[in-house]
């Protein structure tokens, strides 16, 4: 689990963010290429994903060795989280061939504390893990076993999933707008900008429904 974890109260932000607003500090710092393309949805829309990155790295397989176990460091990679990790599967997605999250791995994750699941690929056993309520977002539904057909090469490094880079430890969040990928060295400030940012749309919020113009209520707080 990264330092950071300990400074972060996940279950006070997964209460007060938004995706939306974290996109916009990201782009004030000038982080403008983190949220993930918009294929990748929630599993069930009112979930939201709050935690931090642990990687794996999928790619094509066409030949299955003997012997040969493809799903080892898949396994290695969930038997491994702590609580508040996600694991983030970048399967080189949209993809009609790999799926790497199903119920099995949901339910690995769900006991040891795991804040959901974060993949470009495909999941399937959707009915089941809906009824677990463990927040998955992915890049498609299908009922393909990996086996035979993709396999984890690499867990713990820097990946790219939908567009967005991703490295262990980096802070991670998604609700239905989308999933935005926080680079771990900033995360405190765009964190604590984006809190900021939330009261001021509050008031804003509060001062339109007085019957405030937009404008002047734009000049006064800055904030659309």
């Amino acid at each position: 689990m990264p330092d950071l974890a300990r400074e972060l109260d996940l279950a006070e932000l997964k209460g007060r963010l938004y995706a939306a607003v974290l996109s916009d500090v990201l782009d004030e710092l000038g982080h403008p290429d983190q949220a993930v393309k918009p294929f990748v949805r929630p599993l069930d829309e009112a979930s939201v994903l709050c935690g931090f990155a642990r990687t794996g790295l999928y790619m094509k397989r066409y030949h299955l060795p003997e012997g040969h176990n493809p799903y080892a460091l898949e396994m290695d990679l969930i038997d491994s989280l702590e609580p508040g990790e996600i694991p983030v599967l970048a399967c080189d997605g949209p993809t009609d061939r790999i799926a790497p999250w199903g119920e099995l791995l949901t339910t690995a994750s769900m006991v040891r504390g795991a804040a959901g699941c974060l993949t470009d690929g495909l999941v399937r056993d959707v009915r089941r893990i809906r009824e677990l309520g463990f927040p998955v977002f992915h890049g498609g539904i299908g009922p393909l076993d990996t086996k035979g057909r993709a396999e984890m090469m690499a867990a713990d490094e820097p990946v790219e999933l939908g567009g967005a880079r991703v490295a262990p430890g980096d802070f991670i969040f998604g609700d239905v707008d989308g999933v935005v990928i926080v680079p771990r060295a900033i995360a405190p400030e765009a964190i604590r900008r984006a809190l900021a940012k939330i009261e001021a749309e509050d008031t804003t919020r509060e001062e339109l429904l007085a019957g405030n113009s937009l404008r002047s209520v734009f000049e006064r707080h800055g904030v659309l």
